[in-house]
């Protein structure tokens, strides 16, 4: 029994500190030894557990590390936000349908945060009748029925990614976010630090980015 236990708490551990190498670029490229993203922390939550179980949260180890860290810090820093993440990619990585990139576990989307109409810090709606919540369209400021995009705390918690790379050793290429709605998140106490350190796409892509946000981090590979 003992030998047992001890053989269980060595594979976990050792399951746990293997560390994930990317290959290639986050459009043509592929990972080894993926993790995948807990479905829920303190002031987290995945978007789907239908999605969990088909694999489609799976990311690079320092990803994970950094996506974690920064909820962590985001406790602190914005106490009353709640946040929610999305796709990510395949466990072995590679194409990741309908998505152009997530291809090498560096790519994550995070779903827009939001409040309700009382002003409270809510988790926008994410299930296969609005395709997981990428279906969702705001209006021109932010709008959708009764929530409204909560750009303090979007802003904030791309602040905290950033820090949380960049104390860890490395670093943010990019964040997809819709043009036309960027300009909101400069007029929070995070405007600053937004325009001194994140590169943000000024070009719409092929889909909006308006009910989620992409990230692409910065991590060698092979």
């Amino acid at each position: 029994m003992k030998f047992l236990l001890s053989l269980l708490v060595f594979v976990s551990f050792y399951s746990y500190s293997i560390e994930s190498v990317c290959y290639g670029t986050a459009s043509n490229g592929s990972l080894k030894n993926g993790v995948q993203l807990p479905s829920a922390g303190k002031n987290f939550v995945g978007y789907s557990a239908i999605t969990r179980l088909a694999g489609r949260t799976y990311v690079h180890s320092t990803v994970k590390n950094i996506v974690l860290a920064a909820y962590k810090r985001l406790e602190l820093l914005e106490p009353n936000k709640v946040y929610k993440y999305a796709e990510t990619g395949y466990e072995q990585g590679g194409q990741f349908k309908p998505h152009k990139t997530h291809r090498n576990g560096l790519s994550v989307d995070f779903m827009t945060p939001v409040t309700d109409k009382n002003q409270t810090s809510v988790h926008l709606p994410t299930n296969p009748l609005n395709k997981f919540g990428y279906n969702i369209e705001f209006d021109q400021f932010g709008n959708y029925a009764d929530y409204k995009i909560d750009y303090v705390a979007l802003a904030a918690h791309i602040v905290a990614l950033h820090q949380e790379a960049k104390q860890l050793g490395f670093d943010i290429r990019r964040v997809i976010f819709d043009p036309n709605l960027q300009p909101f998140l400069f007029k929070t106490q995070y405007a600053e630090y937004l325009k001194a350190n994140i590169q943000f796409s000024n070009k719409r892509s092929w889909v909006r980015h308006d009910e989620h946000y992409h990230v692409d981090f910065i991590v060698p590979c092979k």
